[in-house]
């Protein structure tokens, strides 16, 4: 592909990923999007056979976006204190939308998950990555001292992935980010019974209180 192909496709992409993120995967169409992106319908065949193909790069475009912003995020969260702080980053950002809009991650692998497969797979790999994130977080914690050395740091990510991608959903239909703080805070709530625990010394051999489970 020459650089100018490259550029082309590359706004095609942009121009899809915002329309898709306001009107979603089914209210976009290609002619919008041939529109958006001041292209001609043969310079859109060149790069994209079909919508599938579309969307699948749009995927990975979102994906490397969301998953680059939340490392950056996350790669200085080294307490609870900085824990919270992300938290209260991450809310304010979807604030400024009322919470409407959801997950640009998220939203898409509710509409494409279960119609292609591959796209699937891709939003799998994406979200394993995004919890790796959280994972690399807890780890510090638990290297320092703050959170028992036998919690379990897969639960517990994966219950932040869930924290925050239920509290973007509930934002969402309610206009309001307040149910997303409070899920949130729940997750960084269990986190900070867990280093209590540790700091008393009370809470060993508790399978539940050294992991992600609820007892």
């Amino acid at each position: 592909m020459t650089a100018r192909g490259a550029k082309t496709r590359d706004r095609i992409v942009e121009a899809a990923a915002g329309l898709m993120r306001t009107h979603g995967v089914g209210g976009t169409t290609l002619d919008d999007v041939v529109s958006a992106s001041d292209v001609s319908k043969s310079q859109f065949y060149r790069h994209f056979p079909d919508k599938t193909a579309l969307v699948r790069a749009v995927i990975e475009y979102v994906g490397e976006r969301k998953i680059a912003g939340e490392r950056e995020r996350l790669e200085a969260v080294r307490t609870l204190d900085g824990l919270r702080r992300w938290r209260d980053a991450i809310v304010h950002d979807n604030a400024l939308y009322d919470g409407r809009y959801g997950c640009s991650l998220g939203s898409l692998a509710n509409e494409v998950a279960d119609q292609d497969a591959i796209a699937r797979t891709k939003l799998e790999e994406l979200f394993a990555a995004w919890q790796e994130l959280f994972a690399q977080v807890l780890g510090r914690l638990q290297r320092d001292g703050i959170i028992p050395q036998d919690a379990d740091l897969a639960q517990l990510a994966t219950g932040f992935v869930a924290a925050v991608q239920g509290g973007y959903l509930l934002a969402q239909t309610s206009r309001d980010v307040t149910p997303m703080a409070t899920s949130i805070d729940m997750a960084i709530t269990h986190l900070q019974l867990l280093a209590r625990a540790e700091r008393d010394g009370s809470g060993a051999g508790d399978d539940h209180s050294r992991s992600g489970t609820a007892r």
